[in-house]
């Protein structure tokens, strides 16, 4: 049996650019896992190993590999910062016990970083923080310190200072030993040594070790109060006290480097081993039941306890198909029958193996603590507990967001069209935030996805992955439609000449919700004017009305359906009567409450030369965006904004050529916001213009 005390299961998380693959290809070159180090600007990287990525330059799935560091395993998964494949930073996140999160020294602290940090903090996964690329021009640890508290509202906890910054970057000094680890030019990262602090910055480092051992110290009341007395403790029981405030979330261990130049990083794997928890420190995660709800059981990190494993990515890769999963009690063997508790089928364990970004190391078992591929699962799904037959259970699943951007698809000739249907499959599969869906009027196949890379990316993987041509159709958004006054109306269904008949009444009322509340139903009914039985099929019926609005045939939100009263048959009224009432009653009363088309906003945030800005906002302007904030940064201005996704379609070309290529933006989804009327009324005309073009 291992010992789960020497494991840690991190992820390595970033915006885009700040040096996370880096950073992971270092770690794997310091624990001698791999013995020439690929750079992601030629295209050679380990991590990055899908085409599209190693052309890009952007890593796009989450890659898996262990390594060792001090007779400690670490299961390393290196997410994508780009904001389109946030959701591997989401699903990874919720099976990590720790994580490493990666600034710029001269970006600091980027959109795709608040938008990563918050979701660690809503996983409560445990982080140290590495301030990388301070060779960089520009950089500046201490802006950065200052930044992850002011933008992220965290504590940093600093436990090294730079010595030297930008070109004269050469170690740093670690505060809790007072030594100097000073790095030669030659670019391999054994080539140091430890000197003693450098005369210029001792004040500095006894102020910041002050306050590193004030805040280690009050993890424990005992320590604290020999500390108060004058006692310093020794420096095992300052790490014990950092560990825990670690765990518990009160602070996060910062460092500095540079990835690129080798400088720094053993520090950091140090610290994944005296700090990041192992898997018996975490939370047991909770077991749910049908509903989602909480049963009071939990998944106990013990070997010999049922499985429980959650299935947090599939991957289609040249191997065939992986299940990447993670065990948080009982033990997997090779061979084994496990029950999914989702579709409530058995699946056998063909084969399992540990991951080094596409290569694998077969295993015969696993067990609670392990992230595993396994091979061969058949019907197995992002979010899908695997458990023991004989005991089963359900963790709690995974929750994806919806789609904001679609485009359509369609297969060059018959040839294709097969293939195109396997690979969206296994495409589907692989990537919850990839919804698919078939017009069944035009026949055209609509892809859709979180952002035009996102979109962009998987034609991609189409074309050359899977060998299917196709054409593609333009980028079109998600509209939604709400309503914005109340009505109160009744219907009444009738059926009854001959034969068995039909008969369903109802009144009701039709009413704004709150923002976010999707599609709220609910019964006042009194005495039996309504039966009990029926009032499910009311519900029902409104229920799948609204994924057509009535303006322009766009999904509704956020509306209430009350039933407060109506009629019935002793004979003829039925559940489906009832049912069918509803959808006639939604059809009739929707268009006379106000309805609106509703458009998907994003968050900017775009950089821009100080020079360029002003072209950067009337730009911004042009497109319907509300400028939020501007904050001056290393070599230029950081614009904050909010803007119609509609209008967002192309700006990266344009940005690049308002800037003379030296334009960056973000975007991310925020909120459905009411459409201005002349965009209202384009989206209805050409919502009717397609009716009618399908009825010819």
């Amino acid at each position: 049996m291992k010992d789960l005390t020497k494991y840690r299961n991190i992820g390595i998380f970033a915006h885009v650019d700040a040096g996370k693959t880096t950073t992971t290809e270092r770690i794997l070159k310091l624990t001698g896992k791999i013995h020439k180090i690929g750079e992601v600007h030629d295209g050679a990287s380990t991590m990055d190993f899908m085409e599209q990525e190693a052309e890009r330059g952007i890593t796009i799935q989450s890659a898996a590999t262990t390594c060792f560091w001090k007779d400690h395993q670490f299961n390393v998964i290196d997410t994508p910062g780009h904001v389109d494949f946030t959701i591997e930073v989401y699903r990874s996140l919720k099976v990590l016990d720790g994580g490493v999160g990666v600034f710029c020294g001269s970006g600091g602290v980027e959109p795709q970083s608040e938008t990563n940090w918050r979701y660690a903090n809503d996983s409560g996964v445990s982080r140290i923080i590495y301030v990388n690329k301070l060779d960089r021009i520009g950089a500046d640890f201490y802006r950065v310190v200052n930044q992850v508290k002011n933008v992220l509202g965290a504590h940093p906890l600093v436990m090294v200072l730079p010595i030297g910054t930008e070109s004269d970057f050469v170690g740093v000094v670690d505060l809790l030993t007072r030594k100097a680890h000073i790095w030669d030019e030659s670019g391999q990262p054994e080539n140091f040594k430890i000197e003693d602090v450098p005369a210029d910055m001792v004040d500095k480092v006894e102020e910041y070790r002050a306050a590193l051992i004030e805040s280690a110290v009050e993890q424990d009341d005992e320590v604290m109060e020999a500390y108060l007395e004058g006692k310093e403790p020794d420096l095992e029981t300052i790490r014990r006290c950092i560990r825990k405030g670690t765990i518990n979330l009160s602070f996060f261990p910062t460092y500095c480097g540079s990835s690129f130049k080798n400088k720094g990083l053993q520090l950091i794997l140090d610290a994944v081993v005296d700090y990041l928890p192992n898997p018996l420190d975490v939370k047991p995660l909770p077991e749910v039941d049908e509903e989602g709800n909480e049963t009071g059981k939990f998944a106990i990190i013990d070997p010999s306890a049922p499985l429980r494993a959650l299935a947090f990515k599939i991957m289609d890769d040249k191997f065939g198909a992986l299940t990447f999963t993670r065990i948080y009690s009982g033990t997997i063997k090779k061979g084994d029958t496990v029950l999914n508790s989702f579709t409530g089928k058995t699946e056998r364990v063909g084969r399992m193996v540990e991951m080094h970004a596409d290569d694998r190391n077969e295993i015969d078992t696993a067990q609670a603590g392990d992230i595993v591929a396994i091979v061969g699962l058949k019907n197995v799904q992002t979010g899908h507990t695997l458990c023991d037959e004989k005991n089963p259970a359900t963790l709690e699943p995974m929750v994806f967001p919806d789609p904001v951007i679609s485009i359509a698809v369609a297969p060059k000739d018959k040839a294709n069209a097969e293939k195109l249907a396997n690979a969206i499959g296994k495409m589907v599969a692989e990537d919850p935030s990839f919804r698919v869906e078939t017009d069944t009027e035009t026949n055209e196949t609509i892809l859709k996805g979180m952002g035009e890379l996102h979109l962009d990316i998987k034609i991609d993987i189409l074309k050359r992955t899977h060998k299917v041509e196709v054409e593609v159709g333009a980028p079109q958004v998600a509209y939604r439609e709400t309503i914005t006054k109340p009505v109160s109306d009744s219907y009444t269904h009738k059926k009854q000449s001959g034969g068995s008949g039909q008969f369903a009444k109802i009144d009701y009322t039709i009413e704004p919700g709150e923002p976010g509340s999707g599609f709220v139903f609910e019964s006042t009914v009194v005495g039996g004017n309504v039966p009990k039985e029926y009032i499910p099929a009311v519900d029902k019926g409104f229920k799948t009305s609204v994924d057509r609005g009535p303006l322009a045939g766009y999904p509704c939100l956020d509306f209430k359906v009350t039933l407060t009263d109506g009629g019935f048959h002793a004979v003829d009224s039925s559940a489906i009567a009832f049912e069918i009432a509803a959808k006639a009653a939604y059809r009739q009363s929707m268009p006379k409450a106000g309805p609106q088309i509703l458009e998907p906003m994003m968050k900017l945030d775009v950089f821009a030369p100080e020079e360029k800005i002003g072209d950067v906002i009337g730009d911004l302007n042009r497109r319907r965006g509300m400028i939020q904030g501007q904050e001056p940064t290393p070599g230029g201005v950081r614009v904050k904004a909010e803007a119609p996704l509609s209008a967002m379609f192309g700006y990266i070309g344009d940005l690049r050529t308002m800037t003379s290529g030296r334009g960056q933006f973000s975007m991310e989804f925020s909120h459905y916001s009411p459409c201005p009327k002349n965009v209202s009324d384009d989206v209805i005309a050409k919502a009717k213009a397609r009716e009618e073009a399908m009825r010819k």
